[in-house]
This record gives structure tokens, sequence and C-alpha cells, in this order.
């Protein structure tokens, strides 16, 4: 006589289980299903092309009336089991259906994640789970109007997509920076977000949902930045969760799922689980390749094998929208003890990356191209020893002769209007349509028939790669010297390109520019955020993995591993206040050493890296905030007492140099920035080795600039000479921004000078008005983000992505 196996749950791993069941022992149990939905198995893992209209629910079943007839399964639909007697071995529904068993399958699946936000219960707000959640959205979908998806991982994009496809305008909100972390790297994230923006979904990432508004029904998303987008629809795909509710009421051993052994049993050895429900070694799986091999071992047990055993799986994940191809495989973070193989299509928008961990493939991410996907898995599944495939593996299977990339990639996929040239306005076309009609062949014959390059140079590398598209092989161009080995291309080129390609992430950068690396290096990454940072304040968010561990904690850190604190003095003024402040800190936290510095500020040397955020909330409490000390940008501004107190001082020195520095404090530039403003040409603050000096005379202000007293000493030279100070000011403002714009990271002021040239320099800055004023706003506009103390901003329990302006100075509050 056969047992009888209840099975709670109608989902894709039960039904999976009771075919391998039926294929194994097909007259071994009387099997009844409870399933909560009022439905037949179908395949949920294609509600996305039944909500695009791709497909119908019918063309998605799994299971129809007849199989379960066939089989001899009684299924109880519409029936959710809300009671397991593991003493009397029955089940009870809501609806009082009871079902006695010998052997109990728990497949309960998984539950949505809602996120914990007022208006989340609206009507109109859906999560994207079954075929009730399909169903929601095609009828919302038939009105037309507003949806927002929250959440930009798999299933958030697919009902993006679809709900597009269905004629709505569609928005994805995601809190990571990229789309899929999870499945993805950010440079596949990068080209995952630019395909679904070209088919006109909007993408926001680093969005966080603040509030769902509406009151009888939602109409929109309010984000904490205070941003309000309108909507008709919200749909819930920010993740889900283990359904372990009634395994955990019947008293089986659960944590965030359901506890199960490599056999498949719960605690009580007459109860399985299987499924989104199931946490095994401490994983749970979401995807549905690991619930069908649970499903198998589940089967092989239920037909009496007691040795069937599940050890775990390797997932991969594709993507189901129609013309965006992306699969991933394993475990592709970054980690000392490996190895990246990259390749880079620009022109065709795809991205290859194979991680090695000695001589085994641990990880894949393909975007454009994912026919071999199946291949890499199946390498990586079965730990294959690829040695001897290392040269040509990112290739694919089929490699036969090898491939090549085009280092003038990134500037064939310019526009013909893309400016190349930004000093004279020469564009792409102009300069190939030159060198056809005029014959040109060399460098300097463009430049003299377009400009182009003529001017500061730093489009150089660009207007040769131009030159290499247009003249082909009879083009010998001149050896560049790369950012690093991440890349080909000089700083200038990344620069240029970052610019007029419009490059906004550094992910956009390493695919568009066909980066050889997956995520760069120690070199380029923090050069790359300061050149995004500076071309895009408004829009790029400044990235501080990007950055060196002393710009990030605001401290230096000393040979024996404690930190130096150097709060701001401005101008290299204090008073009692700071000064009480300083020497309470230094007494609270057991501070060894406390130092004047060349800069006229005080140093705290010693400070204990756990007591960092402490000592820069007391200091901060005083009013006052980072030196930056560490930083690529302004460091201090170093004053003489000028006319205020010294006989021979003709002008206040002392406040220009306050004025200067709250007006420009936080400013990132290139390498360290250094100034001085000595009150009467005796020098004092020893202006003329600075940066960028002033010498106060008689009739106002000589501006010096591009001088070095460390390991290289070097005068300064005389840019002009103002009579105001918000002259003065300007000039200078303008000059550090030229400088951001066209220097090299870790270029020190001098050697941009010197590689760019005095004449060039004065040209824009003192000559040409229009642009000094253009580079002035340009430098005010930045200082918007860039004048912010992170250390005030966690004291005050605001997170780094709420920070406010503590003190952005224009230059008429600077002069207050």
């Amino acid at each position: 006589m056969p047992k009888k196996l209840v099975v709670i749950g109608n989902g894709m791993a039960a039904g999976h289980a009771l075919e391998e069941l039926f294929s194994r022992s097909p007259d071994a149990y009387e099997v009844t299903i409870f399933g909560a939905e009022p439905r037949v198995n179908y395949n949920r893992i294609m509600l996305s092309p039944v909500l695009s209209g791709e497909k119908a629910y019918e063309d998605i079943l799994i299971h129809d009336d007849a199989w379960y007839e066939a089989n001899g399964v009684t299924p109880h639909r519409g029936k959710q089991v809300v009671q397991i007697d593991r003493d009397a071995k029955h089940v009870r529904a809501a609806d009082g259906t009871t079902a006695e068993y010998d052997q109990l399958l728990i497949a309960t699946g998984s539950l949505p994640f809602i996120i914990p936000v007022p208006g989340a219960s609206l009507p109109g707000v859906v999560t994207y789970r079954d075929q009730d959640d399909v169903e929601s959205m095609l009828v919302a979908a038939r009105k037309g109007g507003r949806a927002i998806v929250i959440g930009g991982g798999l299933l958030g994009l697919e009902a993006a997509a679809g709900l597009k496809a269905q004629g709505m305008d569609v928005t994805v909100l995601h809190l990571m920076p990229t789309l899929m972390e999870r499945q993805v790297d950010p440079s596949a994230g990068y080209l995952l977000q630019r395909a679904m923006e070209e088919r006109g979904i909007a993408v926001r990432c680093r969005a966080n949902t603040h509030a769902i508004l509406g009151e009888a029904h939602v109409t929109g998303v309010k984000l904490d930045d205070g941003t309000e987008l309108p909507a008709d629809i919200v749909i819930m795909a920010v993740g889900i969760k283990p359904n372990a509710v009634l395994g955990k009421e019947a008293g089986l051993e659960t944590n965030r799922g359901i506890l199960v052994g490599d056999n498949m049993r719960t605690s009580d050895p007459n109860v399985l689980a299987v499924g989104e429900c199931v946490e095994h070694r401490g994983t749970c799986y979401g995807l549905v390749a690991p619930l069908y091999e649970m499903a198998k071992v589940v089967a092989a047990q239920l037909a009496g094998d007691a040795t069937a055993s599940y050890t775990g799986s390797v997932t991969a994940t594709k993507l189901k929208v129609t013309g965006i191809d992306l699969f991933s495989a394993g475990d592709f973070s970054e980690a000392d003890d490996r190895q990246d193989i990259v390749l880079r299509d620009v022109a065709r928008g795809i991205y290859k990356r194979v991680v090695l961990k000695g001589n085994h493939i641990v990880g894949a991410v393909l975007y454009g191209e994912t026919a071999d996907g199946s291949w890499f898995f199946d390498l990586l599944r079965k730990e294959t020893d690829v040695s001897e495939l290392r040269d040509t593996l990112i290739f694919g299977q089929s490699y036969a002769g090898g491939a090549s990339l085009d280092p003038t990639a990134a500037v064939a996929a310019l526009p013909d209007d893309a400016e190349i040239c930004g000093c004279n306005g020469v564009c792409k076309s102009k300069i190939a349509q030159t060198i056809n009609e005029k014959g040109l062949s060399t460098l300097a014959d463009v430049r003299a028939h377009t400009k182009a390059s003529a001017s500061c140079g730093t489009c150089t590398g660009l207007v040769e790669q131009v030159m290499a598209l247009t003249l082909g092989d009879k083009f010998s161009r001149a050896a560049t010297e790369p950012m690093c080995g991440c890349t080909d291309l000089g700083h200038d080129e990344v620069r240029r390109l970052i610019g007029v390609a419009e490059l906004k992430s550094i992910p956009a950068v390493m695919q568009e520019l066909g980066w050889k690396t997956s995520c760069g290096c120690a070199k380029c990454r923090p050069a790359l955020n300061y050149y995004l940072l500076c071309d895009w304040p408004e829009e790029y968010e400044d990235d501080g993995r990007s950055r060196y561990i002393n710009e990030r904690i605001h401290a230096n850190i000393q040979k024996d591993g404690t930190y130096s604190v150097v709060p701001r003095m401005w101008g290299g003024l204090t008073n009692p206040r700071e000064l009480r402040a300083i020497a309470d800190v230094a007494d609270r936290y057991n501070i060894p050493t406390v130092k004047v510095t060349g800069g006229q500020r005080i140093d705290l040397l010693g400070v204990r890296k756990e007591d960092l955020p402490a000592v820069w909330a007391d200091l901060n409490e005083a009013g006052m905030v980072s030196g930056h000390a560490y930083a690529k940008g302004l460091r201090t501004v170093k004053t003489c007492v000028g006319k205020e107190w010294c006989r021979f001082g003709t002008q206040d020195s002392t406040s220009l140099g306050v004025k200067i520095e709250r007006f420009m404090w936080g400013s990132w530039t290139p390498a360290k920035l250094k100034m001085g403003v000595s009150g009467c040409p005796r020098n004092c603050a020893e202006a003329t080795c600075k940066d960028v000096g002033v010498i106060c005379v008689d009739s106002g202000f000589e501006i010096h600039f591009a001088g070095a007293a460390g390991l290289h000493i070097k005068g300064t030279q005389l840019l002009c000479k103002t009579a105001g100070e918000d002259e003065c000011i300007e000039v200078i403002a303008a000059l550090t921004q030229l400088y951001r714009e066209q220097g090299h990271y870790l270029e020190r002021m001098y050697k941009w000078a010197d590689r760019v040239g005095l004449d060039a320099i004065r040209g824009i800055v003192v000559e040409d008005h229009d642009k000094r004023r253009a580079l002035f706003e340009r430098f005010e506009i930045s200082q918007r983000k860039a004048q912010i103390d992170p250390w005030a901003e966690r004291a005050a329990g605001r997170d780094a992505h709420e920070f406010k302006p503590m003190a952005n100075f224009t230059l008429a509050e600077a002069a207050e």
C-alpha cells in the first residue's frame, strides 16, 4: 500500500521534486498537494515575458490538470496550509481542509521584502512574485501613466522592461551605485544601465526611498534628498526572504530559512523541505537551478535512497529582457589572490571578464555577447585547470586565431561633432575633413590648418588618434605615456574623452575607453575619481573607495600606525576657544605630541585610529573643520600680520589670506596646493615659493604661481597684478580651476605650468576676461559639494549620502 506524501506549496521546486519522484518510484506514494494560489504549477521565471506581452499565461504552464490526474495527485488549489501537527502527522488549511501524511514536503517558497516606509501598504503598491502581481501590473498598464520600480536587481529590471513594453513611463530607483550589484560587477552594471536608458527607462542609482505618497491610492515616491516623483503604480522589487513561518510555528529548526541537512530533511526526519524556503549550509537560494538540484535529492530520499545528498550550488544569472544579453556566474569580487582577464569591445558594447584563482575560474561576467556563458560556467563548476587555455580563454570556446582591439576605438565611437580641441573649438569631423582635403600627414600640419592642439596641447593625443583613424597605416603616432598598465591612454587623452564623451562614472570611463582591467588599479582609480569630480561636480558622486586612506579618514597615518590630525586655522589665525579645544582633545585622548606646523597650524600626533571619529566630533563642536593636511587639494594659506600690526605692511594680508582660504577650502586639485599672502615685498609668508602666492604692494596685489619648496626648489613666476581683493581672489580661483581642468593627477602646479606654458595660462586667466569669469564660475559650482566636513556630518548622525555643506562660502560671504 502506498505511503501518504503531503506537499505544501505548488511551485516549481515542489513540481520538479514530484516529477523526479514519479520517474523513480511512480507508485510509492499517494500524493496530496496544497497551493496557496488558485492555479496549477507554472513557470515563475517566465513571468517577465508574460508581463511584456511576449507570452500568455497559458504558455508558461508546467503541469496542467491532466498531469495531476495522470499521476494520481490530489491538488488543493487556493488553500493555504496554516498548521502542521507533527505529532498527529497531519496538516490543516485555512478553510479547514486536512490531510494526513507519512512524509511531508514543505515548499513554501519566499516572500517579497517590503521596505518599511510610510505608504508601503497603499493601493497601487505591488510586489513582483506571482501571476496575481503580473495581472495587477497589466491592469495598471492599460491605463497608461507612470510606473516606478523600486529595486534595480534582476526582478526589478525585468518588471521595468515589461511595463515599458506595455506603454508606461518607467523609472527605476536603486539604492546602490550600479544596477544588479549582487550579480554583476560595476562595468557590466554601467552597460546595463545604459541599455535600459536607451530603451526609454529612466534609472536613478544611489536613490533611497523616503516615503510612498498618496492617500486612497499611490500618487508618487519621495526620495531621501527631497525629490518627489509622480507614479500611478509602484513596484516593490527589493528582494525576497524565505517563507519559513509555517516551519517555525511547527517547531522545526529555522534561521533565515528552514534548516535542512545534505539529505534535505529538516530537524524532523519525516519532514523534508525544498526551494526558496530552505537554508542549507548557511545559504538561501533564489534561483531555479539550485532549487532543481535540491528537488532531485528530495525525490531520491523519498524513493528510498538514503545516500542521496545535496552539497550546495554554484549559481549563474541571466537577465530576461529582450535585446540585453547578460550572464554572470560564481564569485567575481576583488581579492589579492585573484587575477582578471578582461575584454572590452567599445564599438559593440561588449564586456567580458573572467576571474581566475590559480589556474581555475572562480567567476565570470559577460555582457553583450553571452554565447560562451555555459562553457565558462561548466569550466567553473568542474574546477577545470585552464592553464593551457589562459592566453585565449577570454575569446571563448570557438577561438581561432586571436583577436586584437583597435587602440583608437574610443575616439572612433565619438560622434563627428565631438569637440576634440576645447581651446579652439575644433571638432572631430573638422580635423578629418581638413586632413583629407589638404593631404595633411603630420601633427604640425594639422595644428597649422585647424589650430587643434595648438594652444595648451592637452588634446594632442586625441588629435593624433583622429589622424590615425583618418590616415590608417600612413600615420605613425608618437608614443604616449599611459596613465598605468590598465590603459594605453595618457592622462590628457583620458581627461579630454571624459568631457567630449560625457562619461560620468568610473565604470563608464573604463568601458568606453577600453580599460584592460575590470576595476582599475591604485594608480588609475584615484585619478579617474578626481577627473570625474572636477569635470562633473554637480552630477558625479565622489567615490571614497577610490581615495587614499588618509583622504578618507581625514588624518595622516604615521610610521607607528597612529594618525596625525590637523584642524584648519583660517589664514593661520586661531583664538582661545580653538586652543582650549585642541588642549582638551589632547588630554582626553592621551595624544602624546602637539606641534606647530610650517603651515601655521597645530598638529595632533599619535591619535589612535579608533579615536578619530570622537576627536573630530570634539573639534567640530568647537567650530573647527578638517585642515586637509593629507589632501590632493588646498592645504594652507600662510599669512603674515600685514599692515594691521606690521609697520612695513602695505595691505591687510591676514584678512586677505582668511578670505582666500574660506572661499577655496575643500577644493580638490591634482596635487597638494599651498598658498601664501605676504603683506609687503619682504615676503615673510614666503609667498614666492608656493603654488600660488600673493605679494601685497602699495598699489595692490602681485599674484605669483608655480613655485615649490619641497623635493624641488623653485621660485614662482609673476602671473599678473590686481588692484583689488575681489579681482585677486577671482584670478586665483580661475587659475586653480584651469590647473584642475588641465593638470594630470599628482602633477604639481609648477610641473603643469612648465608643460602648458606661462603664455597659454596668462592668455586664459589674465587676458581673456570672459574665460577667466567662466573658470571662476565653474570653481564656485564645484565648491557646493567640496566644502563638506565629513566628521562633522557623522557627529550630527548623518550618513555620507546625506552630507550637506558645513561652510559653503561664496566670494561675498568670505569677505564678511
